[in-house]
């Protein structure tokens, strides 16, 4: 049988939206990239930060639409979601049960501001899962207040997925985000850490 290739959770693939691909063809061979190291499903995630990034529902759309038909074949399923800041536009959204998610599911991405925690953000995503969602937090090495405190991380963790940046485990980001990614990776099991 055939094996199963990588899933991109978090990517900044679409056109012209964000701090991500400025272009179409800058789209393209991102996706080409992730092909040929072997990913079969990306999902596209625009930023979603309040007086930075806001594209809209229709901007989003059509980039979407862009870049999957514009795609080769044995590209991989794409999937949509967004990148969401822990901001007011978020909690508005959260009021409106309408935070833009993975294929309309359960499941949505969020990222933070690196220098500080929301407080009250483990209680937050606490009830967020007693609701039935699942918050998924984007690069959590790039957190300065987990850099240092295994409780805190344990305890986001123990109620949000974490997506660490390959790049990150690399040491593309920093020396300090470079430790936090691969001390948080190896500490993340399927049943949670270790």
């Amino acid at each position: 049988p055939a094996s199963m290739g990588f899933v991109d959770l978090h990517s900044h693939v679409l056109a012209a939206l964000d701090d991500g691909a400025p272009a179409p063809t800058v789209a393209a061979a991102l996706v080409q990239g992730l092909v040929d190291i072997g990913f079969t499903e990306v999902c596209a995630t625009p930023h979603q930060k309040a007086g930075q990034f806001m594209p809209s529902r229709d901007a989003i759309d059509a980039a979407y639409r862009a870049l999957t038909s514009a795609t080769a074949a044995g590209a991989p399923t794409f999937h949509l979601a967004a990148e969401n800041m822990w901001d007011d536009v978020f909690f508005e959204r959260l009021q409106r049960q309408e935070i833009p998610s993975y294929n309309g599911g359960p499941a949505f991405l969020f990222e933070l501001r690196p220098t500080s925690m929301p407080p009250g953000l483990a209680d937050h995503l606490f009830k967020l899962r007693l609701a039935g969602r699942l918050p998924v937090m984007a690069h959590p090495e790039r957190y300065t207040a987990l850099w240092d405190d295994e409780a805190l991380l344990h305890q986001l963790h123990n109620h949000s997925a974490f997506v660490i940046d390959l790049g990150a485990i690399a040491g593309a980001h920093g020396r300090r985000e470079c430790k936090a990614a691969r001390r948080t990776f190896g500490k993340v099991t399927p049943r949670g850490i270790a």
